[in-house]
């Protein structure tokens, strides 16, 4: 008689990394979560997030080394395409019966659409269109900011501060959204020159709740920054769509506040996710070679 098959299903983002154990059934035995998880912060760094999380979620389904050579693996990481990565991740050595790793974006759309073919626009702190039709590869932007990205939060964070210095010059209406900008710089165009230097994607994106609030409260400045945003995520939806897609679903944490936003055609084809990117994991370790024996 044949040991029982485990899967292991790891989300490995930017922000954080978190993993689920779960049995052929589909019933969850273990969740682990961990810090960041991705590439971009070395291989090695980004390894140990998901070993933490891994370990955290085998440890509560009371695993031993007999059940822990019975997991079949699927990773979902952040930054995997850069050079070399994977690779390197491949070569790490595990006590798993398989292992396998995508994108963070490629786990979030198996999850979203069950394993089916479909696409996800993803609007976080980056943004980007992505999906498989009949063996093919959808891409859609997502080359990073400040080249690409549109309509995500980084996005957002940049027209805020393009804005605020026009008004701080009197270049454009200094709005409310303009001038708490300008506070974050103490009215200072220096200092946020001096913050720029050094601010990365995820500093810009720390100011889209602000930019969200104000729009929300009908501050012009915000109104047309989000309209614009929420164009940007209209164009992604409907090149997908165009490309062969069957089914969009909208993810990312500015999802929600954003979808207020879109264009009406594109709010009645964007389709709920069926399950998160660790489900989209386990449907990765699901179609290990190991198993299609089964």
């Amino acid at each position: 008689m044949s040991s029982p098959c485990y899967f292991l299903g790891v989300d490995g983002g930017g922000t954080g990394c978190r993993a689920r154990v779960e049995d052929a059934e589909g019933n969850v035995l273990g969740q682990g979560l961990s810090g960041p998880a991705t590439t971009r912060l070395g291989i090695d760094t980004a390894w140990a997030s998901i070993a933490k999380a891994f370990a955290t979620a085998i440890e509560e389904a009371g695993f031993g080394p007999t059940e822990i050579a019975g997991i079949h693996a699927g990773i979902g990481l952040a930054g995997i395409g850069r050079k070399g990565a994977l690779e390197t991740l491949r070569a790490i050595a595990h006590p798993f019966a398989s292992i396998d790793f995508v994108s963070d974006g490629v786990g979030a759309c198996l999850g979203a659409h069950s394993g089916q073919d479909g696409a996800i626009v993803i609007a976080g702190t980056g943004s980007i269109g992505l999906g498989f039709v009949e063996g093919r590869d959808l891409r859609v932007g997502g080359y990073g900011f400040p080249i690409s990205d549109e309509g995500s939060g980084a996005h957002l964070g940049l027209k805020a501060v393009q804005l605020a210095l026009r008004g701080h010059d009197g270049r454009h209406e200094r709005t409310a959204l303009l001038a708490e900008v300008m506070q974050r710089f103490e009215g200072d165009p220096m200092a946020a020159v001096a913050w720029m230097d050094r601010a990365s994607a995820t500093d810009y994106a720390a100011l889209a709740p602000m930019v969200m609030r104000h729009a929300d409260q009908g501050d012009p400045a915000g109104r047309r920054i989000v309209q614009s945003a929420a164009g940007q995520i209209d164009t992604l939806v409907r090149v997908l769509f165009e490309k062969g897609a069957p089914r969009v679903t909208l993810l990312g944490g500015l999802a929600s506040p954003l979808e207020p936003w879109l264009s009406p055609d594109v709010r009645r084809r964007l389709k709920p996710a069926d399950g998160d990117a660790v489900s989209g994991a386990i449907i990765l370790a699901k179609r290990s070679p190991r198993l299609l024996w089964a």
